[in-house]
């Protein structure tokens, strides 16, 4: 999906939405959780790593404050997006179009973040693997913060199925059908939601989105086994809107060795 060239650039108008939570979180709630995660490390100029930055929206708040930041992220018009910002507002910000699981950095950053519950769409494997690359690429008692989704009222999150007719629109820019539905696995805690993408040629395309969902005690146990130490978890960085913030959202604050 980060890759195709007609909902890549729809993904860019979700994220630069600045009163919805798509993509990106709406604008309050960014500026309030840049805050926090800053107050929650309370160092001056860091060196701070922005995983999945999208088009630099945190990445910016954190630059403004004085910090060094470099932002990775898969999409290439996010990160194209974000580069041409950061030359016009003049911030320090270096970012790089590359998979996260592919970073090789070693020893380098005060802090590493990841915002808006990507965590949680990383099969095992991939979580593994992300938490060594995470490991190796802080400072010796350097932070990692990330947030998951809770699994509180897990089962409220499951959609029903919908079918839908569009000329044009997120998945196309020509006429299609989409056929949505999601699955609940309940003794892995995930959701599948998943979407049938059929255009007037016949052809076409399944995205599926598997979405874990978490208790700290979860979170702890994940953290402590690629040696990570002092994890703390809060459920009250997010305002308690609706299902997907407040309480809904964890957010883990945990350091290297």
């Amino acid at each position: 999906m980060w890759t195709d060239d007609h909902i890549s650039k729809k993904l860019l108008d979700v994220h630069l939405n600045p009163d919805i939570d798509l993509a990106s979180r709406r604008r309050t709630s960014i500026k309030s959780t840049a805050d926090w995660i800053l107050n929650s490390v309370n160092l001056e100029r860091m060196n701070i790593l922005d995983l999945g930055c999208g088009p630099g929206l945190y990445a910016e708040l954190l630059a403004e404050r004085g910090h060094k930041v470099t932002g990775v992220d898969f999409s290439k018009n996010s990160i194209e997006y974000a580069r041409s910002e950061a030359i016009k507002k003049n911030l320090d910000i270096k970012y790089v179009n590359l998979n996260y699981l592919e970073l090789r950095e070693e020893n380098k950053y005060d802090l590493v973040m990841m915002v808006f519950t990507d965590f949680g769409v990383l099969v095992p494997e991939a979580r593994k693997k992300l938490l060594h690359n995470v490991y190796r690429a802080l400072k010796p008692g350097g932070t990692f913060i990330f947030d998951v989704l809770s699994d509180k009222d897990i089962e409220m999150k499951v959609t029903e199925k919908s079918w839908e007719v569009v000329d044009h629109g997120f998945w196309k820019d020509r006429p299609h059908l989409i056929l949505s539905d999601s699955f609940y696995y309940p003794k892995h805690k995930v959701i599948l939601y998943q979407h049938i993408v059929i255009d007037n040629s016949d052809n076409f395309n399944v995205y599926r989105f598997w979405t874990h969902f978490f208790k700290s005690e979860d979170l702890k146990k994940l953290l402590k086994q690629e040696g990570f130490e002092k994890i703390e978890c809060y459920d009250n960085v997010l305002p308690d809107i609706d299902i997907w913030n407040g309480n809904n959202v964890i957010f883990c604050k945990t350091t290297k060795k």
